[in-house]
């Protein structure tokens, strides 16, 4: 009996056990189930708020929320959505100095030793002139842009007078690249310059921030020209660069290049002088360059239908008590191929004299020489444009680019209208849409541009562009050395060596301008300072480095047909 009692007390026992555990797990299966509830009713009720905001708040209160999403200011990217210029936010270094200490003390007591602490952490720095500026007790800026890590140290030196505000910083990540074009943002939070102050108010809209600004800039093909620029300043010791590639049908500007450039992330004294801009705002007498646009004004007035028809080149021409003459002798006479392909401006000046200088004004009015280069930039030059009615002396010397100066951006544009069937158009640094382009007008014949591809190659093919040749592109255009003016006349010393090219000539597609500012003769060159030894070779490296970027694949089987003009010429040297 003992033994069944305490069987019987055991089993009760744990039959309690069983159900108070069975109590504790239901307790805490419904506690988690009201915290799901919980987190799911908190989540619903949050989604319905941002959906009655979204759809029936105010207006005010939706810009908000949209401004949370977006930069301070839109992205500038390149025709391929490269990123060019970008927002961040960033601290800066401030000066204040009538804050005070916890303990009501004046702060930076020793401006000198504060500085001293600042140069350590920004070696850039010159301790005179960071302890003197501290001294003055006017307060601003130290720095524009800090990192992180550089913030924190800042605070540990203890001084409240030394802040590190959070800004919103524009950033270029190309650093230099594509400089000219992009500009830069002032202090004041606007665009300066270059595309940044073009496009200030779409890039600071609320409406507009989210989306990025296109530009026709290729990246891949800015920097291979910058780069190619920058080795043809090297060889030949020249003090500037410039260069441009654009689309001949469209007039977008796929690159564009002035060199010394300048880094947008970093504006300071030293960067100021290479602000400016030797593409658009810089005028030059680009010479010899001019030569295709006045046989091409010849040919549509009729003065040229026969392209054997010969001109005296033994004599220079005394007029206005100037004599137009050849850097050398290029023969008793010569034909129009022969002229452009050696370059001879006695000859040039006797087409243009028959062409006279009402028509040759009228083309060049009509390629736009006579007024601003157009393009979205800001900084545009202004041409030294012959005034009144043009002489005899004036229409010759202009023939051969003397006597007027106009940038190479004008020559870009007035080389797509030889090439592209007659049609001028501005230039644009806006994306346009497939199968758009920007309006134009007609300048010369279809079939007069036609004749000019041929001429163009040439040129290249057999005369002074031929250092532009690359093997499969069909490269033609027109060397120019021209001697910059100066007081008393032209300076014999100082050069303008421009290339102007365009490719493929059997169906050009975009323009090349070359340019390299008072280049020396130097052993890269041979010892030659003219345009077919150090500009010429620069086109003769870029094609084949862009042309399949652009699409354009070299094809040796396919070239534009010159067998018509190639038994007229004979030998002969040119610039």
């Amino acid at each position: 009996m003992t033994t069944i009692a305490v069987s019987t007390t055991i089993t009760s026992g744990r039959g309690a056990l069983v159900n108070v555990r069975a109590r504790s797990l239901l307790m805490a299966k419904w506690r988690v189930l009201w915290v799901i509830l919980g987190f799911a009713f908190i989540a619903c009720a949050a989604v319905l708020r941002i959906f009655y905001l979204g759809f029936f708040g105010d207006a005010p209160a939706q810009q908000q929320w949209g401004t949370l999403l977006v930069p301070a200011r839109a992205d500038i990217v390149d025709r391929n959505g490269v990123p060019l210029a970008r927002a961040f936010p960033a601290y800066a270094l401030w000066y204040n100095p009538t804050a005070l200490g916890t303990d009501g003390s004046p702060l930076v007591s020793s401006p000198r030793k504060v500085a001293e602490e600042l140069v350590k952490i920004f070696p850039d720095l010159e301790v005179n002139a960071l302890a003197a500026r501290l001294a003055e007790g006017r307060p601003g800026y130290l720095r524009r842009r800090i990192l992180p890590e550089d913030a924190n140290r800042v605070h540990a030196l203890g001084e409240p007078a030394l802040e590190f505000p959070r800004e919103t910083e524009r950033f270029y990540p190309q650093g230099s690249m594509a400089a000219h074009v992009l500009g830069f943002v002032g202090a004041d939070g606007h665009g300066r310059v270059g595309m940044e102050e073009v496009f200030d108010k779409r890039l600071t809209d609320p409406a507009q921030r989210g989306v990025p600004a296109a530009l026709a800039i290729d990246a891949r093909v800015q920097g291979a020209l910058e780069e190619e620029l920058s080795r043809g300043m090297a060889e030949s010791n020249a003090k500037g660069a410039a260069g441009i590639v654009m689309d001949v049908d469209t007039g977008e500007v796929v690159a564009l290049a002035s060199l010394p450039s300048f880094n947008p992330n970093l504006i300071n004294r030293a960067n100021e002088a290479f602000i400016f801009n030797r593409v658009t705002n810089q005028v030059y007498e680009l010479g010899s360059t001019f030569k295709p646009i006045t046989v091409a004004a010849a040919i549509d007035a009729g003065v040229i239908t026969n392209m054997a028809r010969r001109y005296q080149a033994s004599k220079p021409i005394a007029i206005g008590g100037f004599q137009l003459r050849d850097s050398h002798a290029l023969g008793e006479s010569l034909n129009v191929p022969e002229a452009l392909i050696h370059s001879s401006n006695i000859v040039t000046a006797q087409i243009a004299d028959e062409v006279g200088g009402v028509r040759l004004n009228q083309t060049m009015r009509a390629l736009g020489m006579n007024q601003r280069a157009q393009i979205e930039l800001p900084a545009r030059g202004f041409p030294l444009w012959p005034k009144g009615d043009w002489s005899r002396i004036t229409t010759m010397t202009v023939s051969y680019g003397h006597g007027i100066a106009v940038t190479p951006l004008h020559l870009a544009s007035a080389y797509a209208a030889l090439v592209n069937g007659g049609i001028w158009r501005p230039a644009t640094l806006n994306k346009l849409e497939p199968g758009q382009f920007v309006p134009g007008r007609r300048v010369f014949k279809a079939s007069t541009s036609a004749r000019m591809r041929q001429l163009l190659r040439l040129i290249v093919d057999i005369g002074t562009g031929k250092k532009a040749n690359a093997v499969g592109y069909r490269v033609g255009g027109k060397t120019g050395s021209a001697e910059k003016p100066g007081a008393g006349g032209y300076n014999r010393t100082s050069l303008v060596a421009t290339f102007a090219a365009a490719f493929p000539m059997d169906h050009p597609r975009y323009v090349v301008i070359s340019m390299l500012d008072e280049p020396q003769g130097t052993v890269a060159t041979s010892g030659q300072r003219t345009a077919a030894w150090n500009a010429a070779p620069v086109v003769g490296r870029l094609v084949p480095r862009i042309g399949p970027l652009l699409g354009i694949m070299p094809d040796a089987t396919r070239d534009v047909d010159i067998s018509d003009l190639a038994p007229l010429v004979g030998k002969g040297e040119g610039e």
